[in-house]
């Protein structure tokens, strides 16, 4: 940092050259040209955002650590020091609190995610999403382990909603401790309740804690009855499922609230009795695999010892870390294998051996068995009452692969994040996990739970052997075949559009390439790479 100017004495930002920063001389660019400076310009913030939070960590290492386990008034070290960020940045208490304790969780907790920031292979709107989710491992003989998992995520090739990076991080948290996991759960069912909340203009607010799978039949079921108007209807779509769901639970009328009179509307009054009985079954997709079905599996020798950099004394308690300006990225040579990056493949039958998909869920007593060896998926379908069956597919996504972190980062630096206490971490198994569309991340044990329901149906993603499964239908070679179909679903389970957070099973199965009907073979092919899921507005 020598020779660099900072405070009343540094360049603005608009007086440098822009040369100097890679940044093109001008805004006035093609469209082409516009993208890729578009592409340098988020990477470099991600880079000061980064450098922003080595600040802070150096701050937080200078003021509050060393008086924090002592300090014990109301307004702490903590608080004093987040004034200050605040004071000097022109924002608000909680917004420089928030910054503070990402820097510190990046530092001490996530040093390896901390790196992607850094090279910009995650933008900085993510961290708060993955520092908050990651807050159960604060302290874990196998954060570190969680930490390159995350780390190994997000160098995959591929994009992350909102709604995936939550799935991804939960995803290797839960797989960790499944015992704590089981015990959060069964306390949070304990737990649930149903509360009024009194609000203004003579409404009121109504929240149902309940099992995830019975809240996603309830939302299905609610959206078909809400669905149950013609297009003069002038309420809003949120509007109807408010007065949906209070008619399904009071069996009282709903209809269209249009002008028309009865005999020109067919919906003026709909009839709930009749509603329920000619109600389609609903289908709750599951994601998992058959490994996570048959409980937990032992850790790698190399997993059950400490690797956690938080238990090793740190030299910067005393002194401000060295931003290392010039470091090369810790995780480099990471391969990541997550929920976020699509499978590719010719045949249904995967190249490798992986952990067989199932499902699960909650509806009629048919089962099929999934053979325990080979790489075919099987999926659950629970068919169904009224409003509830699930059905579960397993795929690569919610593998339980286990990372090994000393394969994982190179030499140099990267062995530092692997160094621990050496002592037993007292976890010698980890789980897989499920995922349930429009929920996210739910634990193996309630995976079991779901496939344990008598009503639940099994049905293998395969035969059991490495033969492939036929692609497309038949007699359309432009349609895929119901495995295809099923094996994509599981595999992208979100839009594949940049950002997009629809679940696959609401939306189509869109060719990459567009498929040529008239000579097939010179177009995109119907297969698993050829193929990927889109919701429909993209």
């Amino acid at each position: 940092m020598a020779g660099v100017q900072v405070g009343a004495g540094a360049v603005p930002w608009a007086a440098l050259d822009h040369a100097a920063l890679g940044l093109p001389a001008t805004t006035d660019l093609p469209s082409s040209q516009a993208l890729d400076g578009l592409v340098h310009a988020a990477a470099g913030v991600a880079y000061l955002k980064w450098f922003e939070y080595q600040l802070a960590a150096a701050m937080h290492a200078e003021l509050v650590e060393p008086f924090e386990d002592e300090d014990r008034r109301e307004l702490d070290a903590h608080t004093r020091c987040a004034a200050t960020i605040a004071t000097t940045l022109s924002i608000t208490q909680g917004a420089a609190r928030t910054l503070l304790t990402d820097a510190v969780a990046l530092r001490d907790r996530l040093p390896l995610v901390a790196e992607c920031l850094r090279g910009g292979v995650v933008t900085p709107h993510h961290i708060r999403t993955i520092v908050s989710r990651t807050e159960l491992i604060e302290g874990q003989c196998y954060a570190a382990l969680v930490d390159a998992d995350i780390a190994r995520a997000l160098r995959r090739a591929g994009s992350w909603s909102p709604a995936r990076m939550e799935a991804m991080v939960d995803m290797m948290v839960d797989r960790r401790d499944p015992d704590a996991v089981r015990a959060r759960r069964e306390k949070a069912k304990r737990n649930r309740e149903f509360t009024v909340e009194i609000g203004r203009d003579g409404l009121a607010s109504a929240t149902d804690t309940r099992p995830a799978e019975d809240i996603v039949a309830l939302h299905a079921a609610v959206t078909r009855l809400a669905a149950q108007v013609c297009p003069k209807d002038t309420r809003s779509k949120a509007a109807r499922a408010s007065d949906a769901h209070y008619a399904l639970i009071t069996q009282t009328g709903f209809g269209c609230n249009c002008d028309r009179p009865f005999t020109d509307c067919r919906y003026k009054n709909i009839d709930l009795t009749k509603f329920a009985a000619t109600a389609p079954r609903i289908v709750i997709h599951l994601v998992t695999d058959t490994t996570t079905l048959t409980g937990p599996v032992p850790a790698p020798e190399n997993e059950r010892v400490c690797r956690s950099p938080q238990h090793l004394p740190r030299p910067y308690l005393n002194a401000a870390a060295p931003l290392r300006p010039d470091a090369q990225t810790d995780t480099d040579e990471v391969e990541a294998d997550s929920a976020a990056n699509p499978v590719s493949a010719e045949t249904m039958a995967p190249e490798s051996p992986a952990p067989e998909p199932v499902a699960a869920g909650s509806a009629s007593v048919e089962s099929i068995a999934a053979e325990p060896s080979g790489p075919d998926a099987v999926a659950t379908e629970p068919a169904a009452s009224a409003c509830a069956a699930t059905e579960s597919v397993a795929a690569q996504p919610v593998s339980s692969d286990r990372p090994n972190v000393t394969d994982d980062v190179a030499a140099g630096d990267a062995a530092d994040h692997s160094r621990g206490c050496e002592e037993p971490v007292g976890l010698d198994f980890v789980d897989g996990v499920g995922f349930l569309p429009g929920i996210g991340i739910i634990s193996g044990a309630h995976v079991r739970d779901l496939a344990a329901d008598p009503g639940t149906i099994i049905r293998p993603l395969g035969d059991g052997t490495d033969t492939p499964l036929p692609a497309t239908q038949p007699s359309n070679p432009y349609r895929p075949s119901a495995a295809l179909d099923a094996y994509i679903r599981a595999r992208d389970l979100f839009c594949t559009w940049p950002g997009c957070n629809r679940p696959a099973w609401d939306g189509d199965l869109d060719h990459i390439t567009e498929y040529d009907h008239t000579h097939p073979e010179k177009g995109g092919q119907t297969s698993a790479h050829g193929l990927g899921a889109k919701c429909r507005f993209h």
